[in-house]
C-alpha cells in the first residue's frame, strides 16, 4: 500500500475549511517513507500560525490532530501550485474564479481534482467544465472528490466512502489508494460530470429536506420528498449528459440522503431555518458558513431554462431561496407534484 500510495507524486491542497482540512489529514494519513511534504494553501495568517504552532485547525474540526511533520502550510499559493504534481481543491465555489484564475498558467501539465461542490462563476459551470473552458486544464488531467461523506465524520475516522472520478483510471486509482485506509473506503468512477451535477444538485434538495424539517412535515413526507430528489437527479443528469449510471448508486443516492438526513449538512441546516421562520438572508448571516445549496438553486435554475426538465422540487426551493416564496405554501403546491 506504502508504494502504491505515493505514486500519485508531490500534493498540494488549495483551501483549509471542513474538506480542505479533512483532505489534509488523509493526504498525510499513510506512514510513507520518503514521501513529500503537502504543501496546503492556508488564506488567513492567524490561521496558519495556529496550525503550525498546535497541529490543529482553530476553525474548522477542531478536534483533528493534523500530522505537521508531513504539512506545509503556506499563505502563498505560488509556492502550493509550484511544489505539487496533484492539486485538490477545496475552496467554495463562489471563490473558486477569484483564486485560480491569476495562476491559470501554473496549472500546465499537473492533475486538478476537485472537491467543490457547487457551481463557479456567472456563467454556472461545473468545476469540471470551469478548469477545461477558463483555465485550460485538459480533461484527461481533471478529477474530483465526492461523497457519500461528511468532513465531520471522516475527522473522527467513521466508517467513510469517497468517491475518486477521473476520465484516466489509472489516474483515479493512484488518488484513491493514497486516500484510502481501513475506515475509509474509496471507489473510482469516469462520471466526472454526473457525479459534479449530482453534487450540485444534493444540496439544493438539502435545503428542500431542512425546509421540511423545519415546517415539521414529518417523515412521510420528507420520505417521498427525497425518493422524488433521486428521480428527479436522474431525469436532470440525462438531459444534461446522457451517459449509461444509475443515480440509486450510493455515489450518487447515498450522497443525497447523508446530506438531506445529516445534522452536519449545512444545505439541511439553512433549510431548517428558512422552515421555522428566518429570512434567506438572515439564515445565511447567522450560520456564518457557505451553504452551497444558494447558489446552485440560481444556477440550476439558469441551466434548466435550456434542458426544460420537470424538476418542481428544485424551482420550489429557487422560488423560496431567490423570489421570497412561502415555503410552508411552496412546501403545500409541492405535494401535489410528487409521489
Amino acid at each position: 500500500m506504502a508504494n502504491e500510495a505515493s505514486s500519485i507524486g508531490r500534493i498540494g491542497i488549495i483551501g483549509s475549511g471542513s474538506w480542505g482540512t479533512a483532505l489534509a489529514f488523509l493526504s498525510t494519513w499513510h506512514d510513507l517513507e520518503g514521501a513529500p511534504p503537502v504543501h496546503w494553501w492556508v488564506r488567513r495568517e492567524e490561521m496558519r500560525h495556529h496550525l503550525i504552532r498546535t497541529g490543529r485547525n482553530p476553525s474548522y474540526l477542531k478536534g483533528l490532530a493534523l500530522n505537521m511533520e508531513r504539512l506545509r502550510p503556506t499563505g502563498q499559493l505560488e509556492e502550493v501550485m509550484d511544489q505539487s504534481d496533484v492539486l485538490i481543491l477545496a475552496v467554495p465555489s463562489a471563490h473558486l474564479d477569484g483564486v485560480l484564475e491569476e495562476h491559470a498558467e501554473r496549472m500546465a501539465g499537473k492533475a486538478v481534482f476537485s472537491a467543490v461542490k457547487g457551481l463557479v462563476s456567472d456563467e454556472h459551470h461545473i468545476p469540471a467544465r470551469y478548469l477545461h473552458k477558463v483555465l485550460g486544464v485538459p480533461y484527461s488531467h481533471i478529477g474530483l472528490i465526492a461523497g457519500p461523506s461528511h468532513a465531520e465524520e471522516v475527522a473522527r475516522e467513521q466508517h467513510t466512502y469517497l468517491t475518486v472520478a477521473s476520465t484516466d483510471p489509472e489516474l483515479g486509482q493512484r488518488l484513491s489508494d493514497r486516500l484510502s485506509s481501513t475506515w475509509l473506503h474509496v471507489q473510482c468512477t469516469e462520471d466526472i460530470f454526473g457525479i459534479e451535477l449530482a453534487a450540485v444538485l444534493k444540496n439544493i434538495y438539502a435545503v428542500a429536506a431542512g425546509i421540511s424539517h423545519g415546517l415539521g412535515l414529518g417523515d412521510n413526507f420528507m420520505s417521498v420528498l427525497v425518493s422524488n430528489s433521486i428521480r428527479e437527479t436522474q431525469r436532470f443528469l440525462d438531459a444534461v449528459n446522457e451517459t449509461p449510471r444509475d443515480a440509486c448508486e450510493s455515489t450518487y443516492l447515498g450522497d443525497l440522503l447523508v446530506t438531506a438526513y445529516s445534522p452536519h449538512s449545512r444545505n439541511r441546516t439553512l433549510g431548517t431555518m428558512v422552515g421555522k421562520g428566518y429570512s434567506v438572508k438572515g439564515a445565511l448571516m447567522e450560520m456564518g458558513m457557505v451553504a452551497e445549496g444558494y447558489r446552485s438553486a440560481l444556477g440550476i435554475h439558469e441551466i434548466n431554462r435550456k434542458f426544460e426538465v420537470d424538476m418542481p422540487i428544485a424551482d420550489a426551493v429557487y422560488r423560496i431561496l431567490h423570489e421570497e416564496m412561502s415555503p410552508r405554501l411552496e412546501m403545500q403546491i409541492l405535494t401535489n407534484h410528487i409521489r
